[in-house]
């Protein structure tokens, strides 16, 4: 996908809640606005927003001295899943269409996006999504694809979130003890994007392989991937790629059988999906 106007106004508001987020005092308040501002008047049309977004929170990182904008904010997301997490379990164990509330657990953590809100009730997402069918359902074509595939990667999004991927693919190990998972992440903090040290503090890579993707945006690109990513995206049966900015990223498609799982959060997505803000998605491509 590429950037359209409203990603303009998006990406201002998300420097804005960076802003917020990091308690900026009015000096670096006005230097982060400014150089947003002027950095998005000669913006790229031909870049997927995501692309377009990530040298900008990189060069606000410098501004507050930070490597990490949203570090506390990941804590707290984390903290707050964690919580959830023997509800969830118990949801699975109890469900009789065991995969159906696996990729609804694994979609109902997709509102833990802070590009898109800084605060969110996850109670009232969660309770939401397991009472919402998805409004794009490709899950029998999925049921299908898991049923043949030896090999799946998995590329996970936000923090906090993680801890919910890392029960579904255990939920699917159990479904599907024949395929070999990998969980791939970012390559740098980006936004509050899942990266190797969330995925090493929930324990992910005791239950399989996590991968570094090498990317620095809020989405996997391919043309940035490390050449063992690059590879595992090639040569993997399937795909699971969670949320917007993966699917941002990863639109027009390089290959077959890659399923997004998200939550629709804003117009341009809406649009390219057909579907309304607000909806849940299960689409294999």
């Amino acid at each position: 996908m590429t950037i359209q106007p409203e990603c303009i106004g998006c990406i201002t508001a998300q420097s804005q809640r960076v802003c917020d987020a990091i308690h900026a005092d009015n000096a670096l308040r006005d230097t982060i606005l400014s150089y947003v501002e002027n950095a998005l008047k000669n913006a790229d049309f031909t870049l997927s927003p995501p692309v377009l977004a990530a040298p900008l929170y990189e060069q606000m990182a410098k501004f507050a001295n930070t490597d990490d904008l949203y570090a506390h904010q990941k804590l707290h997301a984390s903290a707050q899943a964690k919580t959830y997490l023997p509800f969830l379990k118990e949801t699975i164990k109890q469900s009789n269409d065991p995969l159906i509330a696996t990729l609804k657990t694994a979609v109902v953590g997709n509102v833990i996006d802070l590009a898109a809100e800084v605060s969110f009730d996850l109670h009232e997402a969660i309770m939401s999504v397991f009472h919402t069918p998805f409004a794009h359902d490709n899950t029998e074509l999925l049921r299908n694809a898991l049923t043949r595939a030896k090999t799946l990667l998995y590329i996970g999004d936000n923090a906090g979130e993680h801890l919910f991927d890392a029960l579904a693919i255990q939920s699917l190990q159990k479904l599907y003890p024949n395929i070999t998972f990998t969980y791939m992440v970012r390559g740098n903090p980006i936004i509050n994007d899942v990266t190797l040290k969330e995925a090493y503090e929930g324990e992910i890579d005791t239950i399989c392989t996590v991968l570094d993707s090498g990317v620095p945006t809020p989405g996997f690109v391919y043309e940035l991937a490390s050449f063992e990513a690059k590879n595992l995206f090639d040569s993997a049966d399937l795909i699971i790629a969670k949320g917007m900015g993966n699917y941002e990223c990863m639109t027009p498609l390089r290959r077959q059988n890659i399923c997004f799982l998200l939550k629709v959060k804003c117009s341009v997505v809406a649009a390219s999906l057909e579907r309304e803000i607000g909806d849940i998605v299960c689409k294999l491509a």
